[in-house]
């Protein structure tokens, strides 16, 4: 058997699937493309988590659209995190190209155009369905890790949780939570320390000032009503193909902070509304994080046991993540440990440290007899990956260098007239995009406040006309001993003899 032939049956073997599949592409061996040599993925094992990572230009963001396409007509519903504001075209079909249908005939799968069902959701004010959270959804523990707070801290966050809940004060914005924490150190605090304990007015405007941070970011955008709810996320169209999910967030990219505030509240969402289901035929839900290292930026290590306990724990909920980053090392070690597909992209090597990143990304793949890994990642081109997936049974299949199809969508952005239309004929922005600002933590403190200090105004004037009564009282009984002490003396035996003495004096 020569080499080619020993070649195309490893790779068959390897990529045999019995149940439903993706076709991601076809294996390459030198500058030779094997169609008959296809790499599948076991729609089975799309829960178990995945990386696609590669230099920038590599082809990241195509295979990112490739498997959300995919995902899409097989019913899957997709959640795309969308920073460079590139995805926007799965709305509308691709064009075509001579270079697309070459492509297609080597790697011997067939070229379809075809736009697919997509929802546009934002964070801020741009155009799209707004995504909301409420505070009291994040709870204190949360809370306290993404705020990065100590444990002190985020004990005195535990009692305002638990005095909340005990008044039905409604935290639901960050406006709410600073309210409480304000009177938790002036007004209130006699009120909480008699039921809690007392409060360090140090550490809650440390807190305040963690808040106000988040705020500057865009948190108080985030933060409100009405909340977002996670079913929406699992809804298929007529023809049963998952809707595309796609969340805008090129206003965004330099803050971290919200970044991670907004995707581990997602994850922690996701995984608390979610049915345990064990292992099942297709996964419920797939979600892909592109520029992944921002999650992990300016993490604390508090947060990012968060997220390695969610990544580990959400796979029997039926949920996949795949993270979409620069390089495999921009994700921590027990992130990285738990990943099942793994579609690496050409890196450079350009310094002393790309080539040690290159080296330790090499010993994350399988060995293989066919392929030079170390060498092979510095070589592959534009539109190929070298790609690692696990099989129906759970075991990681052979590393195969892979010319990828092409995505169906279209490889660019929607218009704004064309965005515009997605929006206004979106089903979910009319019921999320209105801003709910019912009574809650700030307005009944505030009043409150309000009605305590005119309570105290109150008994304040009455104690001031009561000491004004008082002195009054006084004058007019100092008086009346006057006049009768003058009665008393003019009316005394004593006075009327003298006055008589000297009466008579007077008439002599």
């Amino acid at each position: 058997m020569s080499n080619q032939e020993n070649f195309e049956n490893h790779i068959n073997e390897g990529y045999t699937c019995k149940g439903d599949y993706i076709a991601l592409g076809a294996a390459m061996l030198g500058e030779e493309v094997y169609g008959a040599a296809s790499i599948k993925i076991p729609l089975k094992t799309l829960n178990r988590h995945g990386l696609i990572a590669g230099a920038t230009g590599t082809g990241k963001t195509k295979t990112l659209q490739i498997l959300a396409e995919n995902l899409s007509n097989k019913g899957v519903p997709v959640l795309l995190m969308d920073l460079k504001g590139d995805l926007s075209g799965l709305a509308q079909p691709s064009p075509g190209h001579p270079k697309i249908d070459e492509r297609h005939k080597k790697i011997n799968i067939p070229f379809e155009a075809s736009s697919f069902p997509v929802e546009i959701l934002t964070l801020s004010e741009q155009d799209g369905t707004r995504l909301r959270a409420t505070v009291s959804e994040f709870g204190p523990v949360l809370l306290s890790r993404i705020l990065n707070v100590t444990e002190t801290q985020a004990g005195i966050l535990a009692i305002i949780f638990k005095y909340c809940d005990d008044n039905d004060y409604p935290l639901v914005d960050l406006a709410d939570l600073k309210k409480v924490l304000q009177y938790a150190t002036g007004e209130g605090r006699t009120e909480i320390q008699e039921q809690y304990g007392s409060i360090s007015k140090t550490s809650t405007g440390s807190i305040i000032r963690k808040i106000i941070e988040i705020e500057q970011q865009g948190g108080d955008l985030f933060f409100g009503e009405r909340s977002f709810e996670i079913n929406d996320l699992m809804r298929q169209d007529e023809n049963g193909r998952g809707f595309i999910n796609i969340i805008r967030l090129t206003d965004i990219q330099d803050k971290p902070k919200l970044f991670s505030t907004f995707m581990l509240s997602l994850l922690a969402e996701i995984y608390s509304t979610m049915p345990e289901q064990g292992d099942s035929d297709r996964p419920e839900l797939v979600l892909f994080i592109d520029e992944a290292h921002l999650i992990f930026k300016q993490a604390s290590n508090a947060l990012l046991d968060q997220i390695e306990n969610i990544v580990k724990l959400i796979r029997s909920k039926g949920i996949g993540l795949y993270f979409v980053t620069q390089n495999p090392t921009d994700v921590p070690d027990g992130v990285l440990s738990q990943l099942g597909l793994k579609v690496q992209h050409a890196l450079r090597a350009f310094t002393a440290k790309d080539r040690k990143a290159i080296k330790l990304t090499a010993e994350n793949y399988p060995t293989s007899e066919f392929y030079d890994t170390t060498e092979i990642l510095t070589s592959l081109g534009i539109g190929e990956a070298l790609v690692s997936v696990l099989d129906e049974k759970g075991r990681p299949t052979p590393l195969a260098h892979t010319m990828l199809r092409a995505p169906m969508s279209r490889m660019d952005i929607l218009t704004p007239t064309e965005l515009k239309e997605l929006t206004s004929n979106s089903n979910l922005a009319e019921k999320y995009n209105e801003t709910i600002n019912k009574e809650s933590a700030f307005e009944i403190l505030n009043e409150k406040i309000k009605k305590a200090k005119a309570e105290e105004a109150k008994q304040a004037a009455k104690k001031d006309r009561e000491k004004l009564n008082k002195r009054t009282s006084s004058r007019k009984s100092s008086s009346n001993s006057a006049q009768k002490a003058i009665i008393k003396v003019l009316t005394s035996a004593t006075f009327i003899r003298g006055a008589l003495g000297i009466l008579n004096k007077m008439l002599r």
